[in-house]
């Protein structure tokens, strides 16, 4: 049975009615301590169907904001994942051992799917055909299942098998102890790439430097710039409603939902950022845009897979701007430490470590 028929299958009047209302995110971040834990578990809930929300609106032992992930595969345990543990939850929320969790069905899975595109999976299959989908307050859904593969492309996904929910986090200041390293003599921010593997921080740290980078820094000399952000996965701003969600600083403008290369161009001509961010660079089309970008004067800042430069050079879109010398800084993070471990900052021109 085809992700299609089944959604079709389940979307009773009881279900519709019963669908998150569209709603801002952190609506509790005026509590406190458990209660703001308790209120955070509840809103994350709203987007699974009624036998997993149970199960999540009965935690009680895990601090929401220790949280990263929250997986469900088709005839597994119900599993939350930490910085440093994995937990397995039973019918009432506590942590158990695999075998005596709640295990994950289809119809969880389906019911999740019909709440978070609201009842759309048809106008969600653009996002589908990438293995994801973003929920309000930049919460992103990765999902697998069997691709549907026309003329060598991949159209969608059927038999839905897995979800995986990654907690957006926001903090801030993690940027400001990198970004002297990050400037040059003019105060000017360098072409600056930041690179870790899944996991480990690069978009949240991208997100705090967009900010520092808009409201400026008097104290390091440097002084507010216009930056535009090509939000093609909705992760950094978290667009609502055409307003963001994160404060990404006072001379920030956002494109949301639209591919890289073609985000870069449009943004460059109708705003005229000084500075250009965007998350998760890669593909050939996003390399050649990023070049035509840097010949009107606009300064770059993204990010990329990679745990090394050495693995950064492995990649051929990579490897090809790096040769190229576009960027002058590169960051590396890892989870060493936690997530958003700096390990260095690199001066790419030299070869110094900052």
């Amino acid at each position: 049975m085809s992700l299609h028929y089944t959604l079709s299958v389940v979307q009773d009047s009881k279900l519709r009615s019963n669908l998150p209302k569209p709603m801002p995110p952190h609506p509790e971040e005026n509590l406190s301590g458990p209660d703001q834990s308790v209120a955070l578990w509840r809103d994350m809930a709203k987007w699974f169907g009624e036998d997993v929300r149970s199960v999540l609106d009965k935690i009680r032992t895990i601090s929401f904001h220790e949280v990263e992930e929250i997986r469900l595969r088709v005839g597994q345990p119900l599993l939350v994942r930490t910085s440093d543990s994995d937990l397995f939850l039973n019918r009432e929320g506590g942590v158990t051992s695999p075998e005596k969790a709640y295990f994950v069905r289809q119809e969880d899975l389906v019911c999740a799917l019909e709440r978070m595109t609201h009842s759309s999976i048809y106008a969600a299959e653009e996002d589908l055909k990438q293995g994801f989908l973003t929920l309000p307050g930049g919460n992103r859904v990765g999902v697998t299942g069997e691709a549907v593969i026309l003329r060598g492309q991949i159209q969608t996904l059927k038999h839905v098998s897995a979800l995986n929910l990654r907690i957006a986090r926001e903090i801030k200041g993690q940027g400001l102890k990198i970004m002297p390293l990050l400037l040059g003599a003019d105060g000017m921010l360098r072409h600056t790439l930041l690179i870790s593997p899944p996991r480990a921080g690069k978009t949240t740290l991208l997100r705090d430097l967009i900010r520092i980078i808009s409201n400026g820094v008097p104290q390091i000399g440097l002084r507010g710039q216009t930056v535009g952000v090509v939000d093609e996965r909705g992760e950094l701003a978290g667009m609502w409603q055409g307003v963001p969600t994160y404060n990404l600083g006072y001379r920030t403008d956002v494109l949301d939902g639209c591919p890289k290369a073609r985000g870069m161009n449009m943004i460059v001509r109708s705003m005229a950022p000084q500075v250009m961010a965007m998350d998760e660079l890669g593909h050939t089309d996003d390399a050649a845009a990023l070049m035509d970008a840097l010949r009107t004067g606009v300064r770059v800042l993204s990010t990329a897979h990679a745990g090394t430069l050495e693995e950064a050079r492995g990649r051929p879109t990579l490897a090809h701007l790096l040769e190229q010398g576009v960027f002058e800084r590169l960051v590396v993070l890892s989870r060493k430490h936690g997530p958003g471990t700096i390990d260095g900052v690199y001066d790419l021109k030299t070869g110094r470590i900052l």
